[in-house]
């Protein structure tokens, strides 16, 4: 959020995204923004630089997780530089966050291809089923038999 500064930089080729001290209704809108700006560019893979958060309300945590849907999507992943900060951590783990998306200790960390996190080729999404459920299938009641 500095000035003409481009929020997303490229540290060893992955774009890289610093989140800001506190992530709130004040600033999620542009968080979700520079994440899909980032998803944009056609990088599957991108990370989010959490080190100087102190704060991360459920719409930060939001963001984070459809951010994280939106790359496994597209064949990639968000990866997170843990923060710092003791309740942003009691926050992610009592949310289940640090289970689901892929978080590393460092910025060197996170940005390094590791061979069991390599992007994998999307997965097919489901057609959603018609409104109406059925049964297994029975022929008509014959008409004759009544």
């Amino acid at each position: 959020m500095t000035g003409a500064r481009d929020p997303i930089e490229l540290v060893n080729g992955v774009p890289v995204v610093v989140a800001p001290e506190e992530i709130d209704a004040s600033n999620s809108g542009w968080l979700h923004a520079v994440l899909w700006e980032a998803a944009d560019r056609g990088h599957g893979t991108f990370v989010v630089d959490m080190t100087r958060t102190q704060f991360c309300d459920s719409g930060g945590l939001g963001i984070l997780v459809r951010a994280h849907n939106r790359a496994l999507a597209d064949g990639g992943e968000l990866r997170l530089v843990r923060p710092t900060s003791a309740s942003v951590l009691r926050v992610f783990a009592f949310t289940g966050i640090d289970q689901v998306i892929p978080h590393f200790p460092s910025l060197d960390e996170a940005v390094v291809p590791a061979p069991a996190t390599a992007p994998q080729p999307p997965r097919p999404r489901r057609r959603p089923k018609s409104g109406r459920r059925t049964r297994a299938h029975r022929p008509p009641p014959d008409p004759s038999a009544g």
